[in-house]
């Protein structure tokens, strides 16, 4: 049962990423600077990191898939307020693409979106719904059904996905 839930939290977790997960690293990099402004020697830093590690795993999983997700979707790090998005920000790349795509292709897909809440809740053994909130009052429900050897995805009781167990578990070892 727990690994039937387990893998329908990660379906639903990987489902609300569809963005990869660079990023800002934010909370990361909050965990960092407490750790380095608590001592100031290289010994009790290092010290305190392998204390901290479980924080440092923590932080880095809700910056892969949850806030860096969202600063994919915003253009702004929830956490450290910055914009643009780091895939936003301009380098010399080796593949030049966008000269080829429409424009609406390069820009921030929802600037004036913006989640203040989600929250993830196993409504069965079979089905883990995931409420956003938004800053407007606004809320959306993403829903996750597994059924056989699938998982069926709806956002607002529309169907968005439909997601075969094995391609969730070869993502996750992958």
């Amino acid at each position: 049962m727990k690994k039937k839930i387990s893998a329908l939290a990660l379906t639903v977790l990987l489902s609300s990423q569809l963005s990869g997960c660079m990023g800002q690293m934010g909370l990361s990099a909050m965990v960092t600077k407490g750790n380095l402004s608590a001592v100031d020697n290289r010994y009790g830093r290092a010290g305190l990191f392998v204390l901290m590690s479980p924080i440092y795993g923590i932080a880095a999983t809700a910056d892969l898939f949850i806030i860096n997700s969202v600063e994919f979707w915003t253009g702004t790090n929830p956490v450290t307020g910055r914009s643009p998005a780091v895939v936003d920000m301009p380098v010399e790349a080796i593949f030049k693409v966008n000269q080829h795509l429409d424009d609406d292709f390069t820009k921030v897909p929802l600037p004036d979106i913006k989640l203040t809440r989600a929250t993830l809740a196993a409504k069965d053994e079979n089905t883990l719904l995931m409420t956003l909130s938004y800053e407007d009052g606004s809320q959306q429900v993403m829903s996750g059904f597994k059924q056989g050897e699938h998982v069926d995805f709806y956002l607002d009781d529309s169907f968005i996905a439909r997601v075969d167990l094995d391609e969730l578990v070869n993502y996750q070892q992958g």
